[in-house]
């Protein structure tokens, strides 16, 4: 600011000397100072017009020059005060302004901590509250992850794993790196440096959720998930989500990332039942987790977002949609190259559909039925060695899906079953059904229907074991007994016919008759005896099949004519151990023991192999000639078909119809069951050795009387087809050696 200037003193105007000189009081030019700025009236101008000419002295001469720099010093000094006022204030201003930011500066940071004090007391109040609805800290542990059941063929080959994983636990050094990485791309790409929790994976979700105006996207971690997975229920509450952020933390100060990694890997669910990547790399590929690819690797991580949705099974262009952002994230952050990420895109993986349809669940399902039995309760993974042929289960699996594709519409069958068993009564395969991944009922285990007569060489062998022989003679011809009068399917009669032949030809009329000689009763009991568990009606119809069996249980009670007369127990497994080989349980034992005399097997052997000769399963004789026997069954109203026979080495039963009981469109035992088992029997036996059937004997002719006349009895009904010309030539009636002829040229026999 500038100084103000000191105020001269006033000069008052004198007068000259000389008294004759007038006082001029008029100004000259230079007598006028320069205008003041602002507004000034006449008076005013004049006045000081006045003033400032009687200042000057007489005789001298004025001094422009300072009365002018005096009115200039006089305007710059009032100029001067009004900038510098105007610079004053503004600085002033400036001033003022600061500082009222400066409070307002403080008032926020002051607010800010108080309120962030009182946010993290609330928060902390909060986490406390919700956190004390956990067990104490000191009982915190991971849960052990469930076992798994691997269910191993006889050749060691994987037919399933089962339990509530449905894979084996993997540890992380033993899959590909690229599975690993490909969670960690699409899920949580700062897994490996955060603490439990991703603070800006939050910021991001939060963002996203509220842009979009709906929950679009989650912050979990990789560590969040798994807290959830081993602890706490999938409900969306606030009390959870914090117990989840409580354990995330926990499992961070506990574990390693590796550690929590792997846990992780084996325990998330990918849809379909599979828990773990080992069981989804099974479900979908049909690989152990160990050999998966990269576009499979990027398929299996894809499917954490939503199982169900992007399940390669069920939508498998999803699937690949979701695959290839995998794949992107992927090479982002450099776990996979350019020239994997395009090579992998360029194939894309494929779905093995079987492991939902293949036949081998059905046996499985039936190991893990049975296991409690054996072992108890399951602590730990354990390995069940089984008695599956996988060779012979293929055969089966092809032969039925075939037979059922071609005769589905014809026939009108719609599901089969097919179970084959060695002579000590060992499951070699097992079909349950057209498709396991339709229907996983076990027929071949469960599915009780009626035998028809494939009944009948029980009946035959109970009049064996009374005295008769297979030349035994009795007539076919119309019968009543008690009211039921049982019928032939062709309705035609022969007359006298041996034994061998009536059940060659399985003539109803016979087998009721003996079925009432030797009593129904003996029937049930030699049935029993067998093999035979399900309850049976001990009526007359007992003999031509109205009591329901399986087809598991009819197959291991004609296991005794294959083996010389022993009774077997049907079995499938054959060990049971742990991953580290510790053995829980081996199988011992021979089952029944001897249930048949050898004498009796033999005639029953020489029955049976003539109705694969000339009788009604002439469509099942085997291409390799081996010996065989066997007996179709086919029940009332053509609603089961059957066909049981049997090898010196193996046992088959095949049976068709409908789940709902409907009668086919005459479907015979003699027709499609018997073809299917011809099918199956011929590969089973492909690098096996020839084998007879044991006991069959040189018997002489020998016929019998029947042991009482027929009276009335109480029965049902039943028939089996009779084909109109049988192959070999029919006996003469009375004639005993045609059909015994026939087998001793078939077997050797004298």
């Amino acid at each position: 600011m500038a100084t103000r200037a000191k105020r001269q003193p006033r000069i008052e105007p004198t007068f000259g000397d000389t008294g004759s000189s007038l006082l001029d009081l008029r100004l000259g030019p230079r007598d006028r100072p320069t205008a003041p700025s602002g507004k000034k009236t006449s008076k005013t101008k004049s006045r000081k017009s006045t003033k400032t000419s009687s200042k000057k002295p007489a005789g001298k001469k004025s001094t422009p020059s300072r009365r002018s720099q005096t009115k200039k010093s006089t305007a710059s000094r009032r100029g001067g005060r009004s900038g510098s006022k105007r610079r004053s204030q503004k600085r002033k201003n400036r001033f003022q302004a600061r500082t009222a930011f400066g409070r307002l500066l403080k008032r926020g940071l002051y607010w800010s901590m108080v309120l962030g004090i009182w946010g993290s007391i609330a928060v902390v109040c909060i986490i406390g509250y919700y956190a004390a609805f956990l067990p104490p800290t000191s009982e915190w542990q991971v849960p052990a992850r469930p076992p798994n059941v691997k269910i191993v063929a006889s050749n060691g080959s994987l037919i399933a794993n089962r339990g509530d994983t449905g894979g084996e636990a993997v540890r992380l050094e033993q899959l590909p790196p690229y599975l690993p990485n490909a969670v960690i791309a699409i899920e949580d790409r700062r897994y490996r440096s955060h603490i439990g929790v991703d603070p800006i994976g939050l910021a991001r979700a939060l963002y996203i959720n509220v842009t979009a105006g709906r929950l679009t996207q989650g912050g979990s971690t990789l560590t969040q998930q798994l807290a959830k997975n081993l602890f706490l229920e999938p409900d969306r509450t606030i009390k959870r989500k914090i117990q989840e952020l409580v354990l995330a933390f926990w499992l961070e100060a506990e574990y390693s990332k590796d550690e929590i990694l792997e846990m992780y890997l084996n325990r998330v669910y990918l849809g379909s039942g599979a828990y773990g990547v080992d069981a989804a790399a099974r479900r979908y590929f049909g690989k152990s987790a160990r050999l998966l690819t990269i576009p499979e690797a990027a398929t299996i991580a894809g499917l954490l977002k939503a199982p169900s949705r992007y399940s390669p099974a069920r939508n498998p262009d999803l699937a690949e949609d979701r695959a290839q952002l995998v794949l992107a994230a992927m090479h982002e952050e450099g776990y996979i190259t350019a020239g994997e990420a395009k090579n992998a895109l360029a194939a894309p993986a494929q779905v093995v559909r079987r492991y939902t349809t293949a036949s081998e669940n059905y046996a499985a399902d039936w190991v893990m039925d049975v296991l409690p039995h054996f072992v108890g309760s399951i602590e730990k993974d354990i390995i069940v060695d089984t008695t599956i042929d996988p060779g012979m289960q293929g055969a089966a699996e092809t032969a039925l899906r075939a037979a059922l594709s071609e005769n589905r519409q014809t026939l009108g069958v719609s599901q089969g079953a097919v179970v084959t068993l060695d002579t000590a009564g060992a499951v070699k395969a097992m079909v349950g059904g057209a498709d396991y991944s339709k229907s996983q009922f076990n027929r071949a285990v469960y599915a009780k229907r009626q035998p028809g007569s494939a009944f009948k060489p029980f009946v035959y062998l109970a009049a064996l074991e009374n005295g008769m022989t297979p030349q035994s003679v009795r007539q076919d011809k119309p019968i009543t007994i008690g009211g039921w009068s049982p019928k032939n399917y062709t309705k035609q009669h022969y007359g006298a016919v041996t034994l061998t032949r009536s059940l060659s030809l399985s003539l109803n009329t016979v087998a009721a008759q003996l079925a009432y000689e030797v009593g129904v009763g003996t029937v049930a009991s030699t049935a029993q005896r067998l093999g035979i568990t399900s309850d049976m009606k001990k009526n007359l119809s007992l003999s031509l099949g109205t009591s329901e069996v399986t087809p598991l249980e009819i197959a291991s009670a004609y296991v005794p004519f294959s083996n010389g007369g022993y009774g077997v127990l049907p079995h499938i497994i054959r060990r049971i151990r742990t991953v580290d080989g510790k053995t829980l349980y081996s199988r011992s034992g021979d089952g029944r023991g001897r249930v048949v005399a050898r004498g009796a097997v033999g005639n029953m052997n020489l029955m049976m192999a003539e109705t694969l000769m000339t009788g009604t399963g002439r469509k099942a004789r085997l291409d390799s000639g081996r010996p065989a026997g066997g007996k179709t069954g086919t029940s009332q109203d053509f609603r089961d078909a059957w066909f049981i026979g049997y090898t010196g080495n193996l046992t088959t039963a095949v049976w068709f119809g409908n789940d709902n009981n409907s009668p086919t469109k005459k479907a015979t035992g003699g027709s499609l069951p018997a073809i299917v088992w011809k099918e199956v029997m011929d590969k089973a036996h492909d690098g096996l050795p020839v084998a007879d059937l044991p006991g069959v004997p040189n018997l002489p002719a020998n016929v019998s009387a029947p042991r009482k006349p027929v009276p009335n009895a109480t029965v049902g009904s039943g028939s089996e087809p009779i084909p109109p010309a049988p192959i070999g030539g029919d006996p003469e009636p009375g004639d005993r050696r045609g059909p015994l002829n026939l087998l001793r040229n078939l077997f050797g026999g004298g």
